[in-house]
């Protein structure tokens, strides 16, 4: 159940709409969002596997990004289509998983999520000014404002319909992953030995 949120400005947006249960959760985001450090965090609060979404890239656009070339939607397909063979084979597996992903438009989403009841998606929403901060403060440069700007010009934010949990990006890492995990209803475990998963 979602606790709630403060009138001056929510941290969590969530349709009206009880889920089933998540098996599957899909952090989406621009650069610089944080995908990959919340993933990872709420991953272990809850024994989860979590997999980085670029790493299901085919060599063709992995070398096409290494030489500065932007991807373009034909080139995303198959991307798109490995990570959704991923999820579904967690699925039927029984398996738990925290997938990143940018998922920027509602086509690439419809993809990877779909009518998949048992797969959530997180959205972690942050302005361009913040975003350009921290890109700038983790790597020690700026990011070409362009190709930031080029992230959010393509973003179509996640409409009702996907029941998306939306979540403000600008508190720390660990107040971010437990307004997930409120909105979830999802209890934090903790972990034991050396396992982050579970079946």
């Amino acid at each position: 159940m979602l606790l709630a949120a403060s009138r001056a400005e929510p941290a969590i947006a969530t349709s009206g709409r009880a889920p089933a249960p998540p098996s599957v959760l899909v952090v989406m985001g621009v650069s610089g969002s944080g995908k990959s450090t919340i993933g990872t965090q709420l991953a272990i609060k809850l024994q989860w596997e979590f997999e980085d979404g670029d790493w299901f890239h085919p060599a063709s656009n992995v070398e096409k990004m290494h030489s500065g070339r932007p991807l373009t939607d034909e080139d995303r397909w198959p991307w798109l289509n490995a990570i959704a063979g991923f999820i579904d084979a967690s699925r039927s597996a029984g398996r738990h998983v925290v997938i990143a992903c940018s998922a920027l438009k509602k086509s690439y989403r419809a993809i990877i999520i779909g009518d998949r009841p048992d797969v959530r998606l997180i959205y972690l929403k942050g302005g361009i000014e913040l975003i350009s901060r921290r890109i700038a403060a983790r790597h020690e440069h700026f990011m070409p404002r362009e190709l930031l700007q080029s992230q959010y010009d393509a973003l179509e934010e996640p409409g009702a319909d996907e029941n998306a949990i939306v979540v403000s990006v600008e508190p720390p890492p660990r107040a971010i992953v437990m307004q997930v995990l409120a909105a979830l209803g999802a209890e934090p475990r903790q972990a034991s030995g050396g396992g982050g998963t579970a079946g």
